[in-house]
């Protein structure tokens, strides 16, 4: 089996995210770019920076996920973000929500694979399906999955109150945040944040929009009525 072979450059900032799961992580990159190059999950190309654009990139999110979390990575595809935080962070409970079947199928051999079952669930489903199927999480994630109107309109609802949503996004983040701000609000959501996570350890930041919910606005009421007794 082809192995992903890992730059030395990143040697050090892989030890310091996965730890002792780095040979976890190393199984996972050997999948995806077998299995999920076969199966069209992972692009040819993307094979040589499966560790940097894909693994490393994804696992810093940890960083802005607080301990024992709940987990809801929507869009999963291959497993990205869910599945390298999954292994970075062996206290997260991860659900992997997918709409296509193939790309479920292939989510469920990995963490079958990896011994990650009982931490990680593989749903099939569309967000705006299910919630109030899926228990609310502390945070949802996503990773060019959509815009941001769209990934707040889709994934606040899977949060609890006060919960987040964690959008990995690229070099447009502040543009998509100045554009969408105003039906993001109207959504329930407070005033996305850009964040960069990895400073210090990787050379390229992975680029995070943070959206908090917050609690339903309750449409303004006349006063009750005081009757005298």
């Amino acid at each position: 089996m082809p192995e992903a072979q890992q730059p030395e450059s990143l040697v050090p900032a892989a030890r310091v995210i996965f730890g002792d799961r780095l040979p976890l992580a190393q199984r996972y990159a050997d999948l995806l770019v077998t299995g999920g190059v076969v199966r069209g999950l992972i692009g040819p190309r993307e094979a040589p920076r499966i560790w940097d654009r894909h693994l490393l990139n994804s696992a810093v999110l940890m960083e802005m996920i607080t301990d024992n979390a709940t987990v809801i990575d929507v869009g999963s595809g291959a497993g990205l973000p869910g599945i390298p935080l999954a292994i970075a962070r062996p206290d997260l409970t991860v659900v992997l929500v997918e709409s296509l079947a193939r790309r479920t199928t292939f989510l469920t051999e990995v963490v079958d694979a990896l011994g990650l079952t009982g931490q990680v669930t593989v749903v099939r489903g569309r967000a705006e399906e299910l919630v109030g199927k899926l228990p609310p999480a502390d945070v949802v994630t996503a990773r060019a999955v959509a815009p941001l109107d769209r990934l707040a309109a889709w994934c606040l609802p899977l949060t609890v109150d006060g919960g987040r949503l964690l959008a990995l996004k690229g070099a447009s983040a502040a543009e998509e945040v100045a554009a969408h701000t105003a039906e993001i609000e109207r959504q329930g959501g407070g005033t996305p944040t850009v964040r960069l996570c990895g400073e210090g350890l990787l050379a390229e930041p992975a680029t995070v929009v943070e959206v908090v919910r917050q609690r339903p606005v309750r449409r303004s009421q006349p006063p009750a009525r005081r009757y005298r007794r």
